[in-house]
């Protein structure tokens, strides 16, 4: 059973409703589907038993949700991290959306290169 170290140093059982339920709300009123998210969580999950140890850090659990959620739907990975990295204020808001669209621009140039 994999065990999620939090940030404040506590342990606790990995809850997969969790995951559904994060994504869910950053997913709220975007085209991205039920069936969507819960395939999201269930390759984060089987990523974390094949290829992590017993207790996982919340912040590897984290970055997993925005990588999925990135290929989801932008504006729900832009709500997911503004909320996961405790943004602050609109600068900040502003910085990742700037380097989404460079992220964006750099794989559609890869893409033209490979046609």
């Amino acid at each position: 059973m994999i065990r999620v170290a939090k940030r404040d140093g506590r342990i606790e059982p990995f809850d997969r409703r969790k995951l559904i339920t994060g994504m869910t709300k950053a997913c709220e009123k975007r085209p991205v589907s039920i069936d969507g998210i819960e395939k999201a969580v269930e390759e984060i999950q089987s990523d974390l038993e094949a290829n992590h140890g017993r207790e996982i850090p919340s912040s590897v659990i984290g970055a997993k949700v925005m990588e999925k959620l990135h290929g989801l739907d932008q504006v729900a990975y832009v709500r997911y991290a503004s909320v996961y990295r405790h943004f602050q204020d609109i600068g900040e808001f502003i910085d990742e959306i700037q380097s989404l669209e460079r992220r964006l621009k750099s794989s559609v140039l890869q893409a033209e290169l490979f046609k």
